[in-house]
């Protein structure tokens, strides 16, 4: 059969046999659903990783080596991590399925002839859509017939002011009726249309972060050192005589001692705690990798509205014949400091505002306490300069409703408003001036402006607008009787009332903190749906864009992303007029350039390109639940200083991980040595240190400090300096962990089994003891490790400063981590049975005066290393915080 032309159904609409074979063929008016694993596809993946194997291998080992405990709590970690990685990914999955909720439960169509309602999803191609004020579109649509139509795009297109839209235009999917009504034939639904589109943007694979990478460097070389010396000792077992089962038994403890079980917990917990204070300043923490990723942001695009301004629309200058006006105060309430030029000002100034009021809908009204716009941010400005006039809008405009009203036309720029008695117009100042014959004293009962002039206006709106203010002019004629038919017609015979000049103020403390970016090595950029000239301007007075930077559109941008990154990589570009795919190409240009990318944004036109940078940050207050589900990160203040405080928290992040890891790493030192030294000796010296005591010092004594090392606080320089860079295991790590530190923790821990093994009676060239006296030497191991670990803990807070300088207990955590673990100690050395399970014993009095000398000693030689490393770096390092030279 053959189906309806557009141009019959733009008169008559569609029948419903039509429509139900349409439906059948081409589906639900609905998003498609983003095609995503499974939660057990999920879990079975997060069970599977690289990360997550080596543990598997270190549980089954255990058990193989008679350690059921030890896999037990092995398997568990693995479980709780991959539960809490499976709960993150399902939070921010629900971005795209908030995106059906921009289109409308029940629509107006014609159908068979006749109004209908109907449900969204029956919505089909050729429908013919009935839409007025307050509907929100259902679907892609041409529009056929047009009645003062203006339309809300700012969700897809970030523009901020309403459109008019005529007949031939289309109406999308997701956006908002202001004013007006149409007709208009569905031209697209569903998965066809450009929000959908959208959806799809946000579909894609997250790209991996700074820390994912790093951390997977740090487990494969783990994972190699673990299993390269399990293997070693394997061979050298067998080869000093050792049974072949027990040789493999040896090795497994040795691998399963060297596997790192609590990096990964401790790593969460540090990135939690990162989060925790990001949440008192205002930074809601959606992804916890977030909390690092943003410390290595080398590139922020910036949105502008809300984000560097205060989203606030406040009319700052009103000009008229008789004197001007200047305001000064934010926001929408009654109150503000009024500057006048002269006191004749006041009447005209307060006709003015009034009849501003009277062309508008849009208003102001307390809630609460606080005062909120309701409609269009422009046209409540004007109702709060009418109350802070003292006028009582509220009573005026139900004194004096409209009698026609002609809406905002796109083309002509302007609105006018039919009254009782007058008729208002209110617009862009070069479409108005020109429509005027003169200029008036609204307060003399409209005659003409003395002295003023239609050139002096113009003159006024030059200045104005140079000075990145938004100018509307107001103007208005008698209407002696008649009702215009067309705007056109109403617009006879204007007199200019005055002027308007407007501006969404920049946020207080947005010049510092561009500035703080700039000394961070930071480069931004605002990205906008605005006019150019308005993004300018902005950018300008907040001191964003520099001087040689340039102002692109959105239909500059090249099309080759290689050419478009190259473009935008200087500090202080602003690109205005993007779209959202404009958006989503520039994250990606960017980090093609090795750039770490934080994406700003609150429309669901930004939520494709927060989901592509490296970092999204959606604002709290202003944003759309689609920008936050698919961000990392949520403004809750909508500041932009919110973005330098969680760089500087995020760089602390990305410095205390390194911190631990070279907590870390020398405790294996000093694990891994008595098996190098068992190996060397052909198998003849004894072990100084167990696998279970080995195992017991990894879970029982370090997990508390490192955690605490993840938790210290900023240091003051940390965002002097470009972001922290290279690995996670940098070359001061290594250094520090195997160069100085560990070697120092093997030789306390060797000297102290030596020394108690002397104490107990031995000697050198005699057989080694077994028994008690083992047990005991080797208790005076445990201990030293202990107790040097414990000093290594306040160590390790600053590769510059030793702790006295850091204050000893400024990192109270640390304190009690390390006082657990004192305790901890103590009870598995001293409980005979557990004692006796880890094969160690209360150490002799020489023991525990080497170990108890290993504090001391540890923080002196770690002090000495300190002074020495810092002559020969520049001096202002020096004189700079632990943390920032932890990188």
């Amino acid at each position: 059969m053959e189906e309806p032309s557009i141009g019959t159904a733009a008169s008559v609409g569609l029948t419903s046999a039509d429509a139900e074979r349409r439906r059948g063929r081409d589906g639900a008016n609905a998003l498609p659903g983003a095609k995503r694993p499974s939660v057990l596809r999920r879990l079975v993946g997060e069970l599977t990783h690289f990360f997550a194997l080596l543990l598997w291998a270190a549980a089954v080992l255990a058990f193989l080596a008679g350690l059921p405990e030890l896999a037990i709590a092995i398997i568990a970690v693995i479980i709780v991590n991959a539960i809490f990685a499976v709960v993150q990914q399902a939070r921010a999955d629900r971005a795209a399925d908030r995106l059906q909720e921009m289109l409308p439960a029940r629509v107006t169509v014609r159908r068979d002839g006749r109004r209908r309602r109907i449900d969204a999803v029956d919505v089909v191609e050729g429908d013919l859509l009935l839409v007025e004020s307050g509907d929100r579109v259902p679907a892609d649509a041409e529009v056929t017939q047009a009645n003062r139509l203006l339309v809300d795009t700012s969700m897809l297109t970030g523009e901020s002011v309403a459109a008019s839209v005529d007949p031939g235009a289309t109406l999308f999917a997701g956006t908002f009726i202001v004013e007006g009504d149409a007709q208009a034939v569905v031209t697209a639904t569903g998965a066809r249309t450009r929000l959908a589109g959208i959806a799809r943007m946000t579909t894609t694979a997250a790209p991996d972060t700074p820390l994912t990478r790093g951390l997977r460097g740090v487990v494969r070389l783990t994972a190699s050192i673990a299993i390269g010396a399990g293997l070693l000792f394997l061979i050298i077992s067998t080869l000093v005589g050792n049974p072949l089962q027990d040789a493999f038994i040896f090795a497994i403890g040795v691998t399963v001692a060297l596997v790192p079980e609590a990096l990964l917990p401790t790593v969460t917990l540090s990135l939690a705690l990162g989060s925790e204070r990001m949440a008192k300043r205002s930074i809601l923490v959606r992804n916890l990798e977030a909390v690092e990723t943003l410390g290595s942001t080398t590139f922020i695009c910036t949105d502008k509205t809300g984000t560097l301004t205060r989203n606030e629309m406040t009319v700052v200058r009103a000009w008229t014949p008789a004197g001007e006006l200047a305001v000064d105060g934010g926001g929408y309430g009654p109150d503000a400091a009024l500057a006048w030029t002269s006191p004749e000002a006041e009447p005209s100034v307060r006709s003015l505002a009034l009849a501003a009021v009277r062309c508008s809908t849009g208003y102001v009204e307390e809630v609460a306490g606080a005062w909120h716009p309701h409609g269009d941010p422009m046209e409540a400005a004007f109702d709060a300069l009418g109350r802070r006039l003292g006028i009582d809008t509220d009573a005026d405009r139900h004194a004096t409703p409209p009698v026609l009203r002609f809406p905002f036309d796109s083309q002509l720029r302007r609105m006018a408003v039919v009254l009782a008695d007058e008729i208002l117009v209110k617009g862009a100042p070069d479409t108005v001036l020109p429509r005027c014959t003169e200029v008036r004293n609204a307060a003399d009962g409209g005659a003409a402006g003395a002295g003023a002039t239609l050139a002096d206006a113009a003159s006024v709106v030059d200045d104005l607008t140079g000075r990145g203010l938004r100018v509307i002019a107001v103007a208005a004629t008698p209407r002696s009787g008649r009702t215009p038919s067309t705007q056109l017609e109403a617009e006879e015979g204007l007199r200019l009332i005055g002027l308007l000049a407007l501006q969404d103020p920049p946020r207080d403390d947005i010049a510092e903190s561009l500035r703080a970016c700039r000394r961070a090595g930071v480069r931004v950029a605002m990205i906008t749906g605005d006019h150019p000239a308005t993004a300018q301007a902005i950018a300008d007075e907040v001191g964003l864009r520099t001087p040689d930077a340039p102002v692109l559109s959105g239909e500059d941008l090249p099309a080759d992303d290689q050419h478009l990154g190259a473009v935008l990589d200087h500090d202080g570009v602003v690109v205005a007029r993007v779209s959202p795919e404009d958006k989503l190409r520039i994250a990606r240009a960017l980090r093609g350039r090795g750039h770490v990318v934080a994406m700003t944004g609150d429309g669901v036109n930004d939520a494709p390109a927060l989901h592509e940078a490296d970092i999204g940050v959606a604002m709290g207050k202003g944003g759309t639940d689609v920008a936050r589900e698919a961000a990392d990160l949520v403004l809750l203040d909508d500041s932009f200083a919110g973005i330098v405080a969680g760089i500087e928290q995020g760089r602390a992040t990305y410095v205390n991980i390194r911190r631990f890891l070279t907590y870390h790493l020398t405790d294996n030192v000093a694990e891994l040595t008595p098996f190098v030294v068992w190996a060397l000796s052909g198998g003849q010296f004894p072990l100084a240190l167990g696998v279970l005591q080995i195992i017991a010092l990894d879970l029982g004594t370090d997990t508390l400090s490192a955690v605490a090392l993840g938790a210290e606080k900023p240091a003051k320089h940390l965002l002097e300096g470009p972001p922290v860079g290279g690995r996670l295991m940098n070359g001061t790590v290594l250094r520090r962990a195997f160069g100085v530190l560990g070697p120092l923790e093997a030789l306390l821990t060797m000297t102290a089994f030596v020394v108690s093994l002397v104490a107990l009676g031995w000697r050198p060239g005699e057989a080694f003891p077994t028994g008690p006296d083992l047990m005991a030497a080797s208790g005076a191991a445990f201990m030293t490790v202990v107790l040097a670990q414990s000093a290594n803990a306040f160590a390790c807070r600053s590769s510059t400063k030793w702790p006295g300088a850091l204050g000893w207990f400024t990192n109270r955590l640390l304190v009690v981590g390390v006082l657990v673990e004192l305790a901890f100690s103590l009870v598995v050395l001293l409980q005979p049975t557990v004692a006796e399970i880890l094969g160690q014993a209360n150490p002799p009095l020489a023991g525990w005066a080497v170990a108890l000398a290993s504090m001391p000693v540890h923080i002196a030689v770690d002090a000495a290393d300190k002074r020495l490393r810092m002559r020969h770096v520049h001096p202002h390092a020096a004189a700079g915080s632990g943390a920032s030279a932890m990188a």
